[in-house]
């Protein structure tokens, strides 16, 4: 059997410890927060994940708490990114194997032009960027982020309201500016690591847009035009990101991604994106995406039901990636 790990992402809908407040007015009780951490424990022995990055952590000692509860991820590995607020939910890691270097990213270095914008946050990311090392086979490491951008709920000035269409365009436009600030400035991160780079990278996380969305493709790049001469298209490839979606789709022709459903719209918001070493057509990479899987059994579409979205559940699907080793001919052992 070739040598394989399995990668995923899961936004866990505020993970908190139980009688702590957070947004101002919500908390769990003991028994509430028992039935949340037993639900995240179960999905993720139902993903059998080796590496996961998590959004909506707000507290480490929830998430130890929940992989405490999991069969294989008890002695796993934590990185939980550093946030600017200690209120503020902010994204983790959590490895089987050896995380190496670790480092948070708040600042937002590269100014995208938001004059009027007061409203907005302009200075730093919603919420940190996370990036670390992992030595997923002895010798062999990967660079692993975790990104979790802003949402589309608008962004309204005091003196605007909820009610009024014209306000809640102005919110959301606010919203979307934001995020655009937000992926140019995790592309800049990414292209430090891309240029000229040592490891594979793999980037997860609920970037609150769909795979065709202008900011999401910011984030990877755009591939190169085919009519390119080579030696352009190489440099190109080699700093952008592929959707493991897309790498997947490739294989089956019906296209059952969806990973959140907002009034009735069936959207995938959350990502695993890989670097070309990933790519099957690609000679020189030493992995695979193998296969991989949307758990979205639990999500609940709100126009074609009266059920809630239950507070112990997530609002998002799990995402997971199967990697498998390339298998060489001429390998030396």
């Amino acid at each position: 059997m070739a040598y394989s790990f399995r990668v995923g992402t899961f936004n866990v809908l505020n993970l908190i410890l139980p009688n702590q407040i957070y947004y101002g007015k919500e908390k769990y009780t003991q028994e509430q927060y028992d039935k949340k951490i037993a639900w995240i424990a179960q999905q993720l022995d139902n993903m059998q994940v080796d590496i996961v990055g998590f959004q909506e952590v707000f507290s480490e000692e929830a998430l130890k708490d929940v992989l405490q509860k999991t069969q294989n991820l008890k002695n796993a590995h934590i990185f939980v990114a550093k946030n600017s607020e200690n209120d503020k939910p902010s994204v983790a890691v959590v490895s089987r194997f050896p995380i190496t270097n670790t480092q948070s990213h708040l600042q937002l270095e590269v100014p995208v032009a938001l004059e009027g914008m007061e409203a907005m946050p302009v200075e730093k990311f919603t919420r940190p960027i996370l990036e670390v090392e992992i030595e997923v086979k002895e010798g062999k490491k990967i660079n692993f982020y975790v990104a979790h951008l802003k949402s589309k709920r608008p962004i309204l000035l005091e003196s605007e309201s909820r009610d009024n269409p014209l306000d809640q365009a102005k919110g959301e436009a606010r919203s979307l500016l934001c995020r655009i600030n937000e992926a140019v400035n995790l592309r800049a991160i990414l292209l430090k690591k891309l240029k000229d780079r040592d490891l594979p990278l793999i980037l997860v996380g609920d970037l609150n847009d769909t795979t065709t969305a202008v900011t999401t493709q910011i984030i990877s790049g755009n591939p190169p035009f085919r009519k390119w001469p080579m030696e352009v298209k190489k440099n190109i490839w080699d700093v952008v990101l592929y959707h493991v979606k897309n790498l997947q789709a490739r294989k089956s022709m019906q296209d059952m991604y969806y990973t959140h459903i907002h009034n009735g719209h069936y959207e995938s918001l959350d990502h695993i994106l890989v670097s070309q070493e990933f790519v099957s057509e690609n000679k020189n990479g030493d992995w695979v995406v193998e296969y991989v899987r949307v758990f979205n059994d639990h999500l609940v579409d709100g126009t074609l039901s009266d059920d809630e979205v239950n507070y112990w559940q997530s609002d998002h699907a799990q995402v997971v990636a199967i990697i498998e080793e390339k298998f060489r001919e001429n390998h030396h052992h």
